[in-house]
């Protein structure tokens, strides 16, 4: 790579990375894991706990509880601990 590419991309690379920082509280930070876990455990537990629903569909905070509630009864064990850790 060329050296005047290599020091315009790490200057974009630094730019941006001061540009996209973020605070967060620490409730919306957790909600944030709690929405990714979720999303994550819809996808995988998808032919047995959600069979009935869109596969794309994209689950939110609100669907949150509910998707912890399917876990827990049709997801066998793996499913209810993923379950149990979304309710706390």
């Amino acid at each position: 790579m060329h050296p005047r590419v290599k020091t315009y991309l790490s200057e974009l690379g630094r730019r941006g990375g001061r540009a996209s920082r973020r605070r967060l509280d620490s409730a919306t930070a957790r909600d944030m894991v709690r929405v990714r876990v979720a999303r994550a455990a819809y996808r995988e537990f998808h032919t047995s706990c959600f069979w009935s629903h869109d596969p794309g569909y994209r689950v939110t905070l609100t669907d949150v509880p509910w998707v912890a509630e399917r876990l827990m009864r049709y997801g066998g064990r793996r499913g209810w601990e993923i379950g149990a850790k979304l309710c706390h």
